[in-house]
Order: structure tokens, then C-alpha cells, then sequence
């Protein structure tokens, strides 16, 4: 059974005790930890969709990619969460003393749902330009097919790229990958 979140301001520590002995998944924000809200089916099978066709697409390359239960810390956010899909290219850069947080994403995958929108395209997506590695930006909306695909491409600038057509294919440029929009929605029943 999960403790009770009890209103006030934590430690890193504090939370990450917390976490590991909970059953639900909590981000930590500057100090206050706060529940993460559950997926629907179809935001499940856009982001294992996304996960499943990354690992075929960077098999033999550099690369880790990791599906919503990998804990990611942005110090200079004081920022732990879970974005639902992560590419690392190797090696794995750990938070100092801890084995389950990573902190080097070079690609990061949201999949929209109502509640977090605005988190994931604004405060979130705000904390993710602080990491160094951070080259590209999923943004998928699990209503419609329609996809952000943001690309840095130099310092304080990024790229802004939209497909709401299944028969487009999506490039990764950091990761010389593609991927196929109708692969993405596969089985998503709201599209």
C-alpha cells in the first residue's frame, strides 16, 4: 500500500523514499511531490507503439530507450519525473548514488491527454531545454492523429514540425531514424 502524500516541502531524499516505496508513480517539483495521473488505452498503445518502434529502429546502434517507469532528473529544475518514452544515447548517465534515475535524454516522447497538455508543451517541456543531450521533442496527441516533433537546432532554438497524416513518414535526425505516423496509432481506437 502507498503511504499518504502529506502537504509540504520535501528533500530529494525525502521523495525518492517515498517513490521507492510506492505504488504509484510521483513527480517531484521543487520540493512538493505530486501524483501522476493515470493513462487511458489508447495514450498506452501510442507510447508502447513509440517504444517498440524505436528499439527496431536503433537495434545495434548507441542507444537506450526506456518506456514510462524510467524516473528522470533535471537538477536545475529540481525536476524528478517520467516522460513516457526516452532515447539515451550511451552510456547511461546516472544520478550520483542512485541506480534508477537517469539524467541524459537525447530524445524525449510525450503522449498528450487533456489533463497535461499544457504541462507537457509548457513548464515540462521548459525543464527538458535545460538538459545538455536533449536534441528532439515528441509532442502526440492521443484524440487525433497529429504530432509535434520539435528539433534544437542551435542554442535557444528548435524547430517546429507537425504531421496529421498518417502516410508521412517522421524523421529523428539525432537518432538517423524514421518512423511511419500510421505506426504510431496503430490500434488507438479514438483516431
Amino acid at each position: 500500500m502507498t503511504p499518504a502524500i502529506e502537504q509540504g516541502t520535501y528533500s530529494h531524499e525525502e521523495y525518492l523514499e517515498f517513490e521507492t516505496a510506492s505504488e504509484e508513480r510521483h513527480e517531484y517539483v521543487d520540493g512538493e511531490i505530486r501524483p501522476m495521473t493515470g493513462g487511458t488505452p489508447d495514450h498506452n498503445d501510442i507510447a508502447g507503439n513509440l517504444y517498440v518502434l524505436l528499439k527496431l529502429a536503433l537495434k545495434r546502434k548507441p542507444y537506450r530507450t526506456f518506456y514510462a517507469d524510467q524516473r528522470l532528473w533535471i537538477p536545475d529544475r529540481n525536476l524528478y519525473t517520467y516522460p513516457d518514452v526516452m532515447v539515451i544515447e550511451k552510456p547511461v548517465q546516472l544520478q550520483t548514488g542512485r541506480a534508477d534515475v537517469v539524467m541524459n535524454p537525447c530524445l524525449i516522447a510525450e503522449v498528450l491527454s487533456k489533463s497535461t497538455q499544457d504541462y507537457d508543451h509548457g513548464e515540462k517541456f521548459s525543464a527538458y531545454r535545460t538538459i545538455d543531450r536533449f536534441r528532439e521533442y515528441l509532442l502526440i496527441d492521443q484524440y487525433s492523429i497529429r504530432v509535434e516533433h520539435y528539433v534544437k537546432t542551435a542554442a535557444n532554438q528548435w524547430l517546429l514540425s507537425e504531421y496529421d497524416n498518417p502516410n508521412v513518414t517522421l524523421t529523428l535526425s539525432t537518432l538517423e531514424a524514421q518512423i511511419e505516423i500510421a505506426d504510431l496509432y496503430e490500434d488507438v481506437d479514438a483516431v
